[in-house]
């Protein structure tokens, strides 16, 4: 069990999320990128492919935290 203060949690998450989050939409932006037809080749299929895999991780990640602010605590009359 970590003995870690709650702001501590809070300070390591917003470190984390600020670093992971910019990671992250910067790869985006570097995907989107790969639309520019001056310089790419891609067929229909393969770009609703890679638009299809980033929209499932984006709903697995809002369900992530919808879930983790609506856990119950037990059974309770």
């Amino acid at each position: 069990m970590s003995t870690r203060e709650p702001r501590d949690k809070s300070g390591k998450f917003v470190e984390l999320a600020e670093k992971r989050v910019s990671r992250a939409l910067n790869d985006i932006k570097l995907v989107k990128n790969l639309s520019n037809k001056n310089y790419y080749e891609y067929s229909d299929d393969q770009s609703k492919k890679i638009i299809k895999a980033l929209q499932h991780e984006l709903d697995l990640l809002k369900k992530s935290f919808q879930d983790s602010n609506n856990k119950k605590e037990g059974f309770k009359l």
